[in-house]
């Protein structure tokens, strides 16, 4: 061998030694591994980076994990006089064979931890001259390994995600699993594989928020990362700030577009919408550049199973199932006009369409219900201008059942604490103007996720305004505070003085639990000691009254 390029070799290889002793003692004090990780280390990188000044003066890079474009965490090594005699040729012909065949044997090894080497791992060299850049690069795979995890996988989805509950996998599994499933070494990447598994183990999550929204994190970036990694970078070049945005890039310079990845892409768009819908849109406008007719009828006019437009005199409707999307142009500001927009907008959720939409409205009327903490958005509008007319009522209730669903959001805002569930508008609207609808309120308090929306902790107050305290709506003031969350402050300017209002809250609160009468306790009177001083400040029937209520609590 060249004797520059062994001295190259030599300091690279001693470097990378050293590194990996290091990272060989932390994995080795790994104990706790999930079932589907056969191995951590899949990627290396050594690279020459020129001096600023001359190129002869730079430093030897090494990376031991695929490095982000923007960061630098490069172990960085000094070179002796030997670069200055290193040729593109030499490099090619004999350095980097060399690295390969040194690094081949050591992943074949057994000289560092089990878990040391993942199954596939990727060689990158790179070289850079005065005026260009030398590059290479090579794959290793170790099938034994590969063959174990397959296995594995295969098992796994037999015992933790095809079985009936309460068997569920360990939390730990459920990113890899993830990854495994766009994985083409692992399976078949076509949605009629991919989607039944990952339905499956949401489903199987559905009872735990936290760990269904962990679930559902981890295959949505999988999936993410398969279109950036696996197929956009195929047909489009990284732009932008970070990279985040797509340049397509000259024809020539395009790989083949096959059927079947562009189908499991079109898959993946889809599936960004209900966590990412920004995400969805781009997707889908990419695939109309690189000539997707499917992808542009998403865009245009939705999947085909709904009815996307509706005209009349009195207003102009769209809808969109993939971009989970409704405009409403109301024409003619009337009773009717809102009419036809509720049954058009009913029609799509009796047939499935999404329940987190997010809706455009244009209407010339601008109406919105008296709780500060909802989004001012087209939905939130819509209802409230529709709830002028009484006679509409039954239709928004309608709305309220086929749109009411626990641990979903409509799309109206980003992701914040404005997000509320499917129905909010609806219910609240009816629930502030008429009696009628009270049980339905109650109902709608009791499917809200308390820990993950708090808009309805001001509910009870404009419910208060609308109706104010009485024996008959008392069970409605209660079901409103306790579907409060955590956060909830007590409620101001409540007056529970008249010996029935009590007698009626004594009623509601004998057979719940003592953490939900404490709730109520501190939603309306500020708690328990607030409630003793107001038992010693009255005078009786209501002193009396009042103790009884104390006497629940303590």
């Amino acid at each position: 061998m060249n004797q520059a390029a062994e001295a190259f070799l030599n300091e690279v290889w001693t470097s990378i030694q050293e590194i990996y002793k290091k990272e060989n003692q932390r994995i080795n004090e790994i104990k706790d591994w999930s079932q589907l990780q056969v191995g951590i280390k899949d990627y290396l990188r050594v690279a020459w980076r020129k001096g600023e000044l001359n190129w002869a003066n730079g430093k030897i890079h090494v990376d031991v994990h695929e490095p982000y474009s923007w960061s630098d965490d490069s172990y960085k090594y000094e070179a002796g006089p030997y670069i200055e005699e290193l040729t593109e040729e030499i490099l090619m012909q004999e350095f980097f064979p060399a690295l390969c065949e040194r690094m081949e044997s050591l992943f074949h090894s057994t000289d560092y931890d089990s878990h040391f080497f993942n199954y596939r791992f990727e060689l990158v060299f790179e070289f850079e001259w005065e005026q260009s850049m030398q590059c290479h690069s090579h794959h290793f795979v170790n099938e034994r390994k590969r063959e174990s995890l397959k296995q594995a996988l295969d098992q796994f989805i037999e015992t933790k995600i095809m079985s009936e509950l309460p068997i569920r996998p360990k939390e730990k599994d459920d990113f890899f699993f993830a990854h495994c499933l766009v994985n083409p070494d692992l399976m078949e990447q076509k949605q009629e594989v991919i989607e039944p598994l990952i339905q499956r183990l949401s489903e199987k999550m559905r009872s735990n928020k936290e760990r269904c929204d962990s679930w559902t994190y981890y295959y949505t970036t999988a999936l993410k990362g398969w279109a950036d990694e696996r197929f956009l970078v195929k047909f489009f070049d990284r732009t932008g700030y970070y990279g985040l945005d797509w340049a397509l890039k000259p024809e020539q310079d395009r790989q083949e577009l096959k059927a079947e990845e562009l189908d499991f892409f079109l898959y993946i768009a889809l599936a960004m919408g209900n966590k990412e819908p920004d995400t969805r849109k781009k997707f889908l406008d990419l695939a109309v550049q690189i000539g997707s007719k499917q992808a542009a009828n998403y865009v245009k006019r939705g999947s085909g199973r709904f009815e996307n437009e509706y005209k009349s005199t009195q207003i102009q409707a769209s809808a969109n199932d993939v971009l989970q999307a409704i405009d409403i142009r109301i024409v003619s500001e009337e009773e009717a006009a809102y009419g036809e927009a509720l049954d058009f907008i009913n029609g799509l959720l009796r047939e499935g369409f999404p329940k987190g939409y997010k809706l455009k409205l244009k209407s010339s009327e601008k109406h919105y219900l008296p709780v500060k903490k909802l989004a001012k958005s087209g939905l939130h509008q819509f209802f409230a201008n529709a709830s002028r007319y009484p006679v509409l009522y039954p239709k928004i209730a309608e709305y309220a059942e086929l749109a009411m669903e626990a641990f979903a959001w409509y799309g109206d805002v980003e992701p914040s604490e404005k997000s509320v569930m499917p129905g909010t508008y609806a219910v609240l609207a009816l629930g502030l103007s008429s009696n009628d609808y009270f049980p339905l309120f109650r109902r709608y308090m009791e499917l809200v996720d308390t820990e993950h929306q708090s808009a309805q902790d001001d509910f009870a107050i404009a419910f208060i305004e609308a109706h104010g305290v009485t024996v008959e709506n008392m069970p409605v003031l209660v079901s409103l505070v306790l579907g409060s969350s955590d956060s909830a402050k007590p409620l101001k300017n409540i007056t529970i003085d008249r010996a029935e209002l009590v007698d009626a809250l004594i009623g509601e609160l004998a057979a719940m639990e003592d953490y939900l009468r404490e709730t109520v306790i501190y939603r309306l009177f500020g708690g328990n000691k607030k409630l003793a001083q107001a038992v010693k400040k009255e005078s009786s029937p209501i002193k009396d009254k009042l103790a009884q209520l104390l006497a629940l609590v303590e």
